[in-house]
């Protein structure tokens, strides 16, 4: 969340942050639930003070034998002591409706964010891969036919076992798939980072801590209950993205300075509602309910971390270009960069089959596969994630950031269009060979049970 102080000091700037990212906070409230909680903490430490004052007169009062003095001041202890739990009583229920919209406040972007409403005022700063495009089949064939006819991917089945959203990752598929999860773990340990492997089930206080609840409860999978129901002790929600887990792993910890710059990296599969809500692309494998990818998360001094979205965005994008993916690189507006960034960079890679959303120069479309985000200090301060700079010194709040490193889906879409040959085989990379045994090609394999009659190659 914010800093109070920011909000009393600079009410503005939180404002234009609520207006230019659009979020729903009725932020006049807030600001009144703040002034209200000030004014009953200074009237509690003025009754304390008086009371402390009165409980000193009593004694003094009874050593000089004015009783009937004493016992008035007595009464007056009485009279102060019952205000006093009054007020502090009241000063804990507006402490805790305050916590409450304070967490629905959203994050200040940073002065020379864009500002925009949507992905079209989003800034293009630069593309990379486009230089010398390999040659493609005259009409490149989408990843949902072609991983069906290649018998690598299964949507019927998958809705059939899950519902919509769901899919089976077959033979080659997923050998593809889990060579690159491999692949870009080494990438990133190269980098420096350390893996870890999270719990997938996650408490509803990891997910406020990193900003996903409340606003986005309606996007999670609870495990048993309604969305709706109560938290209690044993809530559990499925992680929408590891981010979520590793953050709150130091939660309420305080770091040492020479601990940072904590850089960890975790794989996890990710499970997320909002899938399919976005019209033109709930077919195939680009908006599902379940998703694997590998996470990137950074913890680092306030001061250097404008410096490190910059290197993480590097380490993003090292595994595309590694791939040899055409890519290019967003800086994100105010209106769609989200709740908790302070600045936010997209990457999307690209995909040359379906539709011309990727511009006439370059046709295909542009995919999300990572978001490399600076949130500073929001997410520290909602998770209670400190360090101190000295041992002697007061501990302050770290900043936080991540990146996906990247989301495999959608590479895997990318991989398929664009390494797709004419004979409706698809290439693999070159730097994930090593990791499936040195194939070269992806051919398909048979299908089975009655559904190969009449199964053919596709010409």
């Amino acid at each position: 969340m914010i800093d109070r102080d920011l909000l009393r000091e600079e009410p503005g700037a939180v404002r234009r942050a609520v207006e230019t990212k659009g979020v729903d906070v009725d932020l006049d409230r807030v600001i009144e639930l703040d002034e209200q909680w000030r004014e009953l903490k200074a009237r509690g430490d003025d009754l304390r003070h008086e009371r402390n004052e009165v409980s000193d007169r009593v004694g003094e009062l009874k050593a000089q034998g004015e009783e009937g003095a004493a016992e008035a001041a007595i009464e007056r202890s009485r009279e102060l002591k019952a205000e006093l739990e009054t007020v502090e009583e009241r000063a804990e229920d507006i402490e805790t409706e305050l916590e409450a919209a304070m967490l629905r406040v959203p994050n200040v972007p940073k002065e020379d964010v864009p500002v925009g409403e949507d992905e079209e005022d989003n800034v293009e700063v630069r593309r990379e891969g486009f230089e010398e495009l390999r040659e493609l089949p005259e009409e490149v064939v989408p990843h949902y036919d072609l991983g069906e006819e290649l018998e690598i991917l299964d949507f019927e089945r998958g809705a059939k076992v899950s519902g919509g959203g769901f899919q089976f990752v077959k033979g080659d598929g997923a050998r593809l798939e889990m060579a690159l999860v491999q692949f870009m773990l080494d990438v990133h340990r190269e980098q420096g980072y350390r893996d870890l492997l999270p719990p997938v089930p996650v408490r509803s206080e990891s997910m406020e801590g990193t900003g996903q609840f409340p606003k986005f409860v309606d996007d999670a999978y609870r495990i048993g209950g309604d969305n709706d129901e109560p938290y209690d002790d044993d809530d559990l929600w499925l992680l929408p993205t590891a981010e979520v887990p590793v953050t709150n792993m130091y939660r309420d910890e305080i770091l040492l300075d020479e601990d940072l710059p904590v850089k960890r990296q975790a794989f996890s599969p990710n499970f997320r509602r909002e899938a399919g809500e976005h019209g033109t692309e709930t077919r195939g494998y680009v908006r599902v309910h379940q998703f694997d990818k590998v996470e990137l998360v950074n913890f680092v001094r306030p001061e250097s971390s404008a410096e490190r979205l910059e290197g993480l965005l590097d380490e993003a994008t090292a595994v595309l270009d590694r791939l040899g993916l055409p890519y290019r690189v967003l800086h994100m507006c105010t209106g769609d960069m989200g709740f908790t960034q302070a600045r936010k960079y997209d990457v999307e890679v690209w995909a040359p089959a379906d539709d011309m959303s990727g511009g006439p120069d370059v046709g295909g479309r542009w995919l999300e596969v990572s978001s490399a985000s600076n949130f500073e200090a929001f997410q520290a301060r909602r998770a209670g994630l400190r360090y101190r700079p000295e041992r002697h010194e007061s501990a302050e709040y770290l900043h936080t950031l991540n990146a996906s490193g990247v989301a495999l889906p959608r590479v895997m879409v990318a991989v398929m269009e664009y390494y797709q040959n004419g004979d409706g085989t698809v290439t693999v990379p070159e730097a994930v060979r090593p990791y499936m045994g040195g194939q070269t090609v992806i051919e398909g394999h048979d299908p089975v049970g009655e559904s190969a009659v009449g199964a053919g190659r596709r010409e």
